[in-house]
């Protein structure tokens, strides 16, 4: 069901890294893996929810629309990201999505036993008065005055938000081991311009390998690659593919690619979530196989699903020196979290090893065990545990 009054929210554009300006141009925020979601409260305090695409979330997440309706003030409109925490603390996109597909009856039940979060980042209209036009700065200020009285242990939450590039960077650095993405930069004096791209995403990536199982395009210059690793039964598992190869790479991984034989472990036709299709794509992946023989380096984002990659991979560059069946896959989150934070500290490495007890990532250390496991960790103490 869609609203009858649609907002666009204000968007986002890919960053390689951090803009340059003075201490103050810019303010950085957490990039959450969600859903984007507007909240309306009317005069009347009728609350609805809207998501990106303008699609009714109200059934969907009944708990955010209780605690936007007890704790908002009427004729206030916010933006924000609904978000799960996973009971290892790690935000949870699959929770997410299962929770959109629920049905009305499941989600309510879902709603007290999985209770998600809604992270506010932005006003657009308060106490019915237009904001839009204020700097960032300024709606910040009306944000943290309207979350004065809001419990911190509750659905609601306020984003983190600082001015401190330092503190960015290292927020950009730990907090992937919790699944944020990256983070979102955004002008400190900007006006909330709904549809326009005036805010940067900086995503965090790390490199890793994969087996070549498939490719589009021809084989003289193929498109994109299809990508997979070894799982514990020796069994090669799609788990992703690449963004579209420029010429020069093409050129490169031409020669190095075999025609498939017939017993190629992967079907003539990929559904399009094993892949990372584009949302509501139905249509399979026709694609032409290949012998799995070449390893390749890519770089990855921390948003997975069924240990597969939601969004294209950037190749780097092919490892002939690897051999595909020391390509194994991530069977747990917490081992593909090792692989992430390869680069990270000796001490976040040894807590990321001890992969059963890992339950929530820390700044300071990189990683760390926590003595009592959460069954649903709220987003403030969640969020204040990393930071």
């Amino acid at each position: 069901m869609r609203l009858r009054s649609i907002i666009t929210p204000m968007l986002a554009r890919p960053a390689e890294r951090f803009p340059p300006g003075r201490p103050g141009d810019y303010v950085y925020e957490p990039k959450l893996d969600g859903f984007r979601c507007l909240a309306v409260i009317d005069r009347d305090r009728g609350v609805h929810l809207q998501s990106r695409r303008g699609a009714r979330f109200n059934d969907t997440f009944p708990e955010v629309v209780w605690a936007v309706y007890e704790h908002l003030p009427p004729g206030t409109v916010v933006d924000g990201e609904i978000v799960r925490w996973s009971p290892a603390g790690r935000l949870d996109f699959l929770a997410l999505q299962q929770r959109n597909v629920a049905g009305r009856r499941a989600a309510e039940h879902l709603s007290r036993s999985q209770p998600c979060h809604y992270v506010v980042f932005d006003v657009l209209r308060l106490h019915g008065r237009d904001v839009t036009a204020k700097p960032l700065a300024a709606r910040r200020a009306l944000l943290e005055e309207m979350f004065a009285t809001v419990p911190a242990a509750g659905v609601l939450a306020l984003s983190m938000q600082t001015t401190d590039e330092g503190e960015a960077r290292s927020w950009y650095n730990q907090l992937h081991t919790a699944g944020v993405e990256g983070l979102m930069i955004k002008p400190a004096r900007s006006r909330y311009e709904p549809g326009t791209r005036g805010w940067f995403k900086l995503k965090y990536r790390a490199t890793t390998e994969a087996v070549v199982g498939g490719m589009t395009g021809k084989r003289r210059r193929p498109n994109e690659l299809l990508l997979g690793r070894y799982d514990r039964n020796g069994r090669l598992r799609v788990v992703g593919r690449t963004t579209r190869l420029n010429a020069d790479m093409a050129a490169q991984i031409a020669p190095l690619l075999t025609p498939a034989r017939a017993e190629h472990p992967w079907p003539a036709e990929l559904p399009p979530s094993w892949v990372g299709a584009a949302y509501g794509r139905r249509d399979p992946i026709i694609y032409t196989r290949v012998e799995p023989t070449l390893v390749v380096e890519v770089l990855a984002d921390v948003a997975t699903e069924y240990g597969r990659y939601r969004h294209p991979l950037r190749l780097v560059r092919p490892r002939t020196d690897i051999h595909p069946s020391q390509v194994t896959e991530a069977g747990d989150v917490e081992l593909l979290l090792w692989r992430l934070h390869a680069d990270g500290d000796a001490a976040g490495r040894a807590a990321l090893g001890e992969v059963r007890g890992l339950r929530l990532a820390d700044v300071d250390m990189g990683a760390r065990r926590l003595r009592e496991p959460q069954p649903t960790p709220s987003i403030t103490s969640t969020l204040a545990t990393i930071r």
